[in-house]
């Protein structure tokens, strides 16, 4: 069965986080993903590691679906080779820092020479011009830098960083969109461009609705933000505030446990059944809370009140009793819960995966459901795997001419000089 994006070849040079999650994406999709390695593999294959000379799970977890070709791009037979594989791509992708590919001899300008049709993708931390542009990048460097880190935490305490990783995955998400628009283009016009995205215009691009409320505080202050916001010039940190038109709050329950929480949203609709559930009629008649602007001006007391009433219940106890009042609500889940999580399950959302050199492992599944287009997740490809197989398969190599390009170092590191 075809997928959605069969026919479209990607030669991915992307490494670690921020690239590797868009392609496998476009992998699930259906895309021939070419994983272009030097020698020495993408360097997350030895971080982090839990099983011994083997992949590491930050490694396995991006790279599904995807075959593997390593090529030293220091030698000159090697760089031939990816001359060749540029002619017989739609997509290259790379997030080397600024200069790197060009003082290998490969321009955008050079790229797009070589294949006219091509579109090019690359990540940049913070593009690749104005004044950041040679800064080194990480995801919470750009946590920081898009504003993100600054609106996440408590208001009396420091930034915090997202255990969502919106600076790297957050910025493969936005290439994915870039790459799959450049090749509609592409289809119109026959020729292919360059794109950039920048780890840091993409997190504030994921802080949109903070930017909303930095203009807002120019009109006066904030009414659904629990902390004072008059005079601010810049968006507050909030905790755990909705930060939106509905008032949210993470509430505590029993026992008590550092994940003990459930997220609860009191909208204008189910005021009144919620407090005559919490305190009866005298709470929903309660002028402190009659209506949503009093209890934005409230709103601490009513969150105490709902913190109260939470202490009798586990959250997914209380969970089930808003439910039935059809109060918007969430648990606080750990990893642990997710893992084992019936939801989960059924959404295909935690897949179990056999690899070669570490056993069996879980990686979260795709996201994106296609009814016509179905994923069938694979497990990472082992470094050079496919080395052999893209030669033949992609450029029509036979084996005397493979056996003379791995004599001249085309796929391999140089041996490294004695003392």
């Amino acid at each position: 069965m075809d997928k959605a994006l069969s026919g479209i070849r990607i030669l991915d040079m992307s490494h670690v986080q921020a690239g590797p999650t868009g392609s496998q994406l476009m992998a699930w999709l259906g895309a021939d993903v070419i994983k272009l390695e030097p020698p020495t593999g993408d360097i997350t294959r030895g971080q982090l590691r839990d099983v011994p000379n083997a992949d590491s799970l930050y490694f396995t977890m991006l790279n599904c679906n995807k075959r593997s070709i390593t090529v030293n791009m220091k030698n000159s037979v090697g760089k031939e080779v990816f001359i060749e594989l540029l002619q017989k791509c739609d997509v290259v992708m790379e997030n080397f820092g600024p200069g790197v590919l060009d003082r290998l001899g490969f321009t955008w300008e050079k790229v797009n020479q070589i294949n006219p049709r091509i579109v090019m993708a690359s990540i940049k931390g913070f593009g690749s011009s104005g004044p950041y542009a040679d800064f080194k990048a990480y995801e919470n460097v750009t946590q920081a830098m898009g504003g993100g880190m600054s609106t996440t935490g408590s208001p009396d305490g420091p930034p915090f960083v997202s255990g969502a990783q919106i600076g790297d995955s957050g910025t493969g998400l936005h290439l994915v969109i870039g790459i799959l628009a450049a090749l509609h283009q592409r289809n119109k016009t026959g020729k292919g461009q360059y794109l950039e995205v920048a780890m840091m215009d993409a997190v504030m691009n994921l802080c949109r609705v903070k930017w909303r409320d930095h203009q807002r505080l120019t009109r006066g202050e904030l009414s659904e933000y629990s902390v004072p916001t008059e005079g601010l010039k810049a968006t507050p940190r909030s905790g755990n505030d909705s930060g939106g038109g509905q008032l949210g709050n993470a509430i505590k329950c029993k026992p008590g446990g550092p994940n003990d929480y459930i997220y609860v949203v009191v909208q204008e609709a189910v005021w009144d059944a919620l407090a005559k559930r919490i305190g009866g009629e005298a709470l929903a008649k309660d002028p402190k809370f009659a209506t949503i602007g009093e209890r934005r001006k409230n709103q601490d007391e009513m969150w105490r009140l709902l913190t109260e009433f939470a202490s009798n219940y586990t959250k997914r106890e209380l969970m089930a009793v808003l439910n039935e009042l059809d109060v918007p609500c969430g648990l606080i889940m750990s990893t642990e819960d997710l893992f084992n999580d019936e939801h989960v399950k059924l959404r295909q959302m935690m897949v179990e995966l056999d690899h070669p050199q570490r056993g069996k492992w879980h990686n979260v599944g795709m996201p994106i459901k296609l009814s016509d287009s179905k994923v069938d997740i694979k497990r990472s490809p082992l470094l050079g795997e496919h080395t052999d197989e893209i030669l033949k398969e992609v450029l029509g190599y036979d084996d005397a001419r493979i056996a003379r390009l791995k004599s001249a170092g085309a796929f391999s590191a140089p041996p490294k000089k004695s003392a």
